[in-house]
């Protein structure tokens, strides 16, 4: 093994044997690296192979400044008694050890529908009965009334619209978002009112007392300026990620866009922008966009990490909590199961 490690540091330099381990793509090499010496081990640490593997996967990782185990009472310990080569070298084989249970935790829990709540739109046509609200419901008809979101109307077909959700509170992998045009069943040759394309925005909200907001209109009766189903000031959010634009086909079923790359984000608020309108309705002659319904699909991070945004440098630090219960089973409002709309591609 000596002979191995020696012929290894000494007809290769560091850099380049550092550039050949950082192609590893399968956490399990990583670790068989880790295991050939002490000395292959401290070259895999002090490379950050792990976390270099994490960042080719998921870029937004990138992002994450600050990493805390909240079980490694010796990582405080030396950071307290100021001994900085010390505390440099926790801080390595922290990362690694939490960058390799992150790459599982990223590619192994299940998929599961993500979506909590619908926030606003842009517009709304004809509020309540056109809510977004109407878009969480997999049914584009319920019993004789139909269950759609509808924009107003425009006369120029370039005007967009935002649809905003909330996801369930956690940090997510998303996969994919799906999204089903409305068939106007009841109109003249049933038209279908799909956008021209799909944009998708991820990120946070910044702080404002919503729910109170809401409470005091429904006390009042008055949703002039609610945020729930009617136009919202999009400046309340931070958008950490933007999706390139997807075409959408003017057809009438649940049209999957995959995204390019997996996108972990923690801030629970994602934004379906609608770009340009297709069809026009026949009574007034104005362009409208239509949705029956919509779907956000991902993958939950595990128990033992939590991501936090930390403001206002638009960075995220991560907490390791190895004593949580890896694979708890969750309480979510949807599972992913078979649904007769879901599986068409775009």
């Amino acid at each position: 093994m000596d002979v191995v490690d020696r012929d290894l540091w000494n007809s290769l330099h560091p850099d380049v044997a550092g550039k050949i381990l950082k192609c590893l793509d399968d956490p399990g090499d990583i670790v068989r690296a880790s295991s050939v010496s002490r000395a292959w081990r401290e070259f895999v640490i002090s490379n950050g192979v792990s976390k270099h593997l994490c960042l080719r996967l998921f870029p937004q990782l990138s992002s994450i400044t600050r990493v805390v185990d909240t079980g490694n009472k010796q990582q405080h310990k030396c950071s307290d008694v100021g001994c900085s080569r010390c505390a440099e070298l926790e801080q390595l084989k922290l990362e690694h050890r939490v960058f390799a249970s992150l790459y599982r935790g990223l590619t192994s829990s299940e998929v599961v529908e993500c979506l909590l709540d619908a926030l606003g739109a842009s517009s709304t046509d004809n509020y309540p009965k056109e809510s977004v609200d109407n878009t969480l419901e997999p049914r584009d008809r319920i019993g004789r009334m139909a269950s759609y979101w509808s924009s107003s109307g425009q006369s120029n077909p370039d005007v967009s619209e935002r649809l905003t959700y909330e996801l369930v509170p956690e940090s997510w992998v998303i996969t994919e978002i799906n999204i089903q045009p409305f068939q106007a069943f009841f109109q003249a040759h049933s038209p279908i009112y799909s956008a021209k394309a799909v944009r998708f925005r991820m990120g946070y909200r910044k702080w404002r007392d919503y729910d109170e907001i809401l409470k005091e209109e429904e006390e009042d009766g008055d949703f002039s300026n609610s945020c729930r189903g009617l136009p919202f000031d999009d400046e309340d959010f931070v958008w950490t990620y933007t999706s390139k634009e997807f075409p959408m086909a003017q057809e009438n079923r649940l049209q999957n866009f995959k995204l390019p790359e997996p996108v972990l984000f923690t801030g629970g608020f994602v934004q379906i922008e609608l770009l340009g309108r297709v069809q026009r309705q026949e009574l007034d002659g104005l362009f409208y966009i239509r949705v029956a319904y919509v779907q956000i699909i991902g993958r939950p991070l595990a128990l033992v990490f939590h991501i936090t945004p930390l403001e206002p440098s638009g960075t995220y630090s991560m907490m390791f909590n190895p004593a949580a219960d890896y694979w708890r089973p969750r309480d979510y409002p949807y599972e992913l199961t078979h649904n007769p709309r879901h599986g068409a591609n775009a």
